[in-house]
Formats: C-alpha cells, sequence, structure tokens
C-alpha cells in the first residue's frame, strides 16, 4: 500500500530521540526552545510558540486575541473540523464562506459576511497550496480584523519566495506524521506580535509564570499544550531535511501534472508559477459523470494498492454542526466534496512509484468513464 502521505523518519531522526531519551530532561528543557527559534527563522517571523498539536495551537491563537462568547470568524468548510472546533470551544461561531475550485476560500465571498461580530478571518492553505494571502490581508485591514492563517498543509511553501508563516497576524502549522515534517504530533503558531507570542506561553503552560524559587504564580487561564523535548528534537532534524522532502513531492506533483493534464475525465489543480505549494496533498477532481462512481474508484484504487483519501466533507455537513447551526449549502463546497480524490504524493515515494500511481490512476479512471452516471 502507498499511502497518500507519510512520514520519512531515517537514522539520524532516531539518533536525535534518543539523545533526548537518554537525558535529564523529557519536557521543559532546551530542545523545544531551540526548535521554535528555528522555525521562526525558517518562515521569517519574529516570534514561534510550539504546541502539542496544531489543534491545540489554533485553540490558543484564536484565544489570546480574545475571540470568545458571542464571536464570529471567517472561515473555510474545506478542512479538518480543528479549524472551525476550536473557535466554537471558546463560545465563537464560524462564518463558513464558500471555496474556489483549489479549494481554497474564494477571497472575493469574504468580506458580505462580515458582521460587526467578526473578530478574524480564518484561512486554510488547502494541499499546501497558498491562499490569496494579501488579497485577504487587504480585506482585514479595511475591516480591524485579524487573519489568522491555517497554514497546517503549508509548511514549506512560498509566494514569490517569500514563506508561509510571514504574511498573517497568527500563522499555525502542524507537524503531524503525514505533513512535510514531522514531530510525531504537534504544532506552532508564527507571529510577529510580541504580546500575542508571551500569552501564547502563558496559554500553553496552566497560565503560570514561575516567580523565585518553589513560588509561581498564574496569571491568567491556560492548559497543559507543552511539546516534548523528544518531539522538538524529532523536529530539529527533520527541518534539516526540509527543503529535499518538499523537492520529491514537487517533482512528484509536476511528474503527475504532466501525466494528468488536459485529461477528459478529471482534472488537476494548478499552482501558480510564482507559488510555492507544499503538496501536502495531491487533489484530482472527478468529472460530474464520475461522480456516482466515486466510491467504486476509490476501493478499486485501495484494492489496487493506492491509500487515496477524501478531503474534505463539508464540516457544515457533520452532525455536531447541523444540529447546532441547522442545515447549510455552499455550491463549490458541495461540489469540491463530490468531486476530491487525494493520491499519493510525499517523500518516501520514488519515481517508479509515482509512475506505478499514475498507471494505476488512469487506468481505473478510464475504466469507469465508459460507464459514468445516467443523468
Amino acid at each position: 500500500m502507498i499511502p497518500y502521505s507519510t512520514q520519512l523518519i531515517e537514522e539520524d531522526d532516531i539518533a536525535s530521540v534518543v539523545e533526548i531519551l537518554r537525558s535529564s530532561h523529557l519536557t521543559q528543557g532546551s530542545k523545544v526552545e531551540a526548535f521554535e527559534e528555528a522555525i521562526a527563522h525558517t518562515v521569517g517571523a519574529r516570534y514561534c510558540v510550539s504546541f502539542n498539536s496544531a489543534t491545540s495551537a489554533l485553540h490558543g491563537a484564536y484565544a489570546v486575541c480574545g475571540i470568545g462568547e458571542g464571536d464570529e470568524i471567517i472561515t473555510t468548510p474545506i478542512s479538518f473540523v480543528a479549524t472551525s472546533n476550536m473557535a466554537i470551544a471558546l463560545g465563537a461561531k464560524p462564518i463558513f464562506c464558500d471555496i474556489k475550485m483549489d479549494g481554497n476560500i474564494d477571497e472575493n465571498l469574504i468580506e458580505a459576511l462580515i458582521t460587526p461580530r467578526t473578530k478574524a478571518i480564518v484561512p486554510v492553505d488547502f494541499a499546501g497550496k497558498p491562499v490569496a494571502i494579501n488579497a485577504i490581508n487587504t480585506i482585514a485591514k479595511k475591516h480591524h480584523l485579524l487573519v489568522i492563517e491555517d497554514a497546517c498543509h503549508a509548511f514549506g511553501g512560498d509566494i514569490n519566495h517569500q514563506k508561509i508563516g510571514s504574511f498573517a497576524d497568527m500563522t499555525i502549522f502542524s507537524f503531524h506524521a503525514i505533513k512535510p515534517i514531522t514531530t510525531g504530533e504537534g504544532g506552532a503558531v508564527v507571529t510577529d506580535n510580541e504580546e500575542f507570542a508571551r500569552k501564547l506561553r502563558l496559554f500553553r503552560s496552566h497560565g503560570m509564570v514561575k516567580k523565585q524559587l518553589w513560588n509561581s504564580d498564574m496569571v491568567s487561564l491556560g492548559h497543559n499544550y507543552r511539546m516534548t523535548e523528544f518531539a522538538a528534537a524529532l523536529g530539529l532534524s527533520q527541518l534539516h531535511k526540509l527543503d529535499r522532502f518538499i523537492n520529491i513531492r514537487e517533482t512528484i506533483g509536476r511528474y503527475y501534472d504532466e501525466r494528468f493534464g488536459n485529461h477528459k475525465l478529471f482534472t488537476i489543480i494548478p499552482i501558480d508559477p510564482n507559488e510555492q505549494s507544499a503538496r501536502h496533498l495531491y487533489p484530482l477532481l472527478l468529472n460530474p459523470q464520475l461522480h456516482c462512481v466515486k466510491e467504486e474508484i476509490f476501493i478499486q484504487m485501495q484494492e489496487k494498492g493506492l491509500g487515496v483519501q477524501v478531503h474534505y466533507k463539508p464540516i457544515y455537513q457533520n452532525s455536531f454542526y447541523t444540529e447546532r447551526y441547522g442545515e447549510m449549502y455552499l455550491s463549490n463546497a458541495e461540489n469540491f466534496y463530490r468531486c476530491e480524490l487525494s493520491i499519493p504524493c510525499h517523500q518516501k515515494m520514488t519515481m517508479e512509484n509515482a509512475e506505478h500511481v499514475a498507471d494505476t490512476v488512469l487506468k481505473i479512471i478510464e475504466k469507469y468513464g465508459s460507464r459514468g452516471c445516467s443523468f
């Protein structure tokens, strides 16, 4: 089975973790700080605050900027549920904006959704392809809103050689196992705002500050969201390989682009020449005549050893959301869900793997293309 994404752990990564396991500190040592400094330097941000997951990083980002009861954030329904869940956890409401057919939020629809309760715009860089962040920043500035970029798919990406992580008020990264680099589980918030960084550090560690000797003081409400030393050690080791990993993903992505471009039964998502996608996912968008056989195509690909996946069911379709907010329908989000299929693209693959994936995908889709849906 070739998974749609997976980690690549090498001997030096293992040695880095073993070194920490043999050390005096498994938590709250110096390795986390070193990892944070390296991440901030890599993306061109002043501060990086690490967390034990991207979900807790989102929770922290929302909390420290004052998002709370009765507030609203404008975000996308095509994301993992954590993007909106963490706002709800603070008493806020996600307002879902429809997307473009590259999976990213449609910046042209955002302004109409802004109300006096709106506190932030939260775009997601779907599949690693950068959102129209400059246009979103312009809207946010006009309406005095924050931009909190969920870049969990996009670590290592850039626009005009400026790294994702240097555009928004706060940017969230994920270091989950299937992301371009991993700490196992883990996440981070990067920002240029010193006050946000200070509050984030408090939020991830019980809201406590050390004073003198054994004395400490809890000055705000916080949680135990700290990253471990061995996770940070793995992250540091992986970070040295980021360019190599992204280059492998990009090479495979471009090969797929050549094999799949202009196909009559499905389309691909093009990457603008001035953008570097992190290529976290490689989505195929099935044409309407294949929507009715998508499940069969999915099963066939899995049976042939391709670990395909679908990203994502619109968040508002989940039972929790329909029970809380009622039924909702956004046409592009619905259509995207009907047609999206993610195929393997990651740094553990060889070009022989990529050729096999492409051959298998084409064979299966073209077999079903002769059947299609009857309308």
